[in-house]
């Protein structure tokens, strides 16, 4: 398998995390944002759409992260990343859709050049929009998570899920952003949790080859 991937997109972290969960392994290929590597014609020959992530397997390019991460779980089943019965499975993935519907989508980087290049918005104020979505999803998840007497270290129960691959990209783009996650202690707490495993550490933006160092 061969990743396309940035060190620092939320989506292409979730992905790696998920990877890593499963105990599998890929070719990592950067695709720089920085310079608008994705809009080239070589990158949009893989995917139309020039997002990453992008997952080449023997030749079939897999493109959006849920898609992809639904593949994995279809394909390599063990170890799962949702929960036996349909109604935990339902909020695990409610969990992750927080995430991935509601608060990284209007937070990604081509929605904040829109803001700064045809609004005019400086840097405060595209950290201040990112810190009102964030906050308002976050403020969210971390009541389910509350309201949730079985949960362990983890979003759900006591081993990852498809819940922590999500918040925890969101967690490392709300610091990057300035967000005071005090507010949070049970996110933070899962975050943290989540840190200790390898799976988890070594999808870290700062890890990848792609980061500066």
């Amino acid at each position: 398998m061969k990743l396309y991937s940035f060190f620092r997109s939320g989506t292409s972290h979730r992905l790696r995390i998920a990877l890593n969960l499963k105990g599998l392994s890929a070719d990592y290929i950067p695709v720089d944002l920085r310079v608008d590597e994705n809009s080239g014609a070589a990158f949009k020959a893989l995917n139309p759409q020039g997002l990453v992530p992008a997952l080449d397997v023997d030749g079939q390019v897999l493109i959006q992260s849920p898609a992809i991460i639904e593949w994995l779980e279809e394909t390599h089943p063990t170890p799962p990343l949702l929960p036996p019965g349909a109604a935990a499975r339902a909020r695990v993935r409610a969990l992750a859709a927080i995430i991935g519907c509601d608060v990284h989508p209007i937070n990604n980087r081509r929605i904040l050049i829109y803001l700064r290049q045809q609004f005019g918005a400086d840097e405060a104020a595209v950290n201040a929009w990112c810190a009102t979505w964030i906050s308002a999803g976050f403020d969210a998840f971390e009541a389910l998570l509350a309201q949730d007497p079985q949960r362990g270290d983890f979003c759900f129960g006591g081993v990852p899920t498809l819940a922590d691959a999500y918040l925890v990209p969101q967690v490392e783009s709300a610091r990057r952003f300035g967000v005071d996650m005090g507010a949070w202690p049970l996110i933070s707490a899962v975050d943290a949790a989540c840190a200790q495993l390898p799976a988890f550490a070594r999808a870290a933006p700062l890890a990848q080859p792609d980061a500066p160092h």
